[in-house]
């Protein structure tokens, strides 16, 4: 299997836990990776420990994505494969959750999304693979996760008609929907042995996921042997 080796391959949120252990192992795999996010810091200790280049885009600034798409095929000729490992944690209860909270969900988890799928399209003229990291939310109930799950399964979504509309033109969109992932992000969880085990029952392999099961899923809808 050819795989994605030199592949170049965009990761945005590589600041992140999820997004980190993606870009590494995108680089294990021979391609070569523009790490993007937020954090500088972060991203220059990820650079240095593979040998990535690396960019920082907020994904809530229409600028900012432009310039990294821009940024990565002036770097290296194309964009074959793009990551959007993204998030934004807001655990409220529906009637405590603001305005403010919706306006910064909807801005990280949809309209990012959106326009980083926008831009994507317009350079990928050889085909690509567009990877949105999801969320089993988007599809299943839990409690207080009202904002989260409605802009995670609007993503979905998009990916959808993305897939469906730039198929013909050798461009695949999709989604990876991971459950509980021990991540930054779902640290406060993990302290707790008794939710952690709430989940790890209802995995049909008896274990929970993890980051790189989720990066193993990544490499494979990215390489051309993919045909979803």
């Amino acid at each position: 299997m050819a795989g994605v080796s030199g592949k170049t391959v965009i990761i945005l949120g590589a600041s992140g836990g999820m997004g980190k252990v993606i870009s590494k192992r995108f680089s294990r795999e021979g391609a070569k990776v523009m790490a993007a996010g937020r954090s500088v810091e972060t991203l220059k200790a990820l650079a240095a420990d593979i040998g990535c280049d690396y960019i920082r885009c907020d994904i809530t600034q229409q600028n900012d994505i432009k310039a990294l798409v821009t940024a990565t095929v002036e770097r290296f000729g194309r964009v074959d494969v793009a990551i959007n490992a993204t998030g934004f944690g807001l655990l409220k209860p529906f009637l405590d959750t603001t305005q403010e909270e919706l306006e910064q969900m909807t801005a990280v988890q949809f309209i990012g999304p959106f326009q980083f799928m926008q831009e994507l399209v317009k350079v990928m003229e050889r085909g690509g693979s567009i990877i949105q990291i999801s969320s089993a939310t988007a599809t299943i109930m839990l409690e207080n996760h009202a904002a989260y799950m409605g802009t995670k399964a609007g993503a979905d979504h998009v990916i959808r008609c993305v897939a469906n509309e730039f198929g013909e033109y050798g461009i695949r969109a999709n989604s990876i929907s991971p459950g509980l992932t021990n991540t930054p992000m779902a640290a406060t969880a993990f302290q707790n042995e008794a939710v952690v085990e709430l989940f790890r029952k209802e995995y049909p392999l008896g274990r929970i996921g993890t980051a790189d099961d989720i990066a193993e899923a990544a490499v494979w809808l990215a390489s051309d042997e993919c045909f979803m």
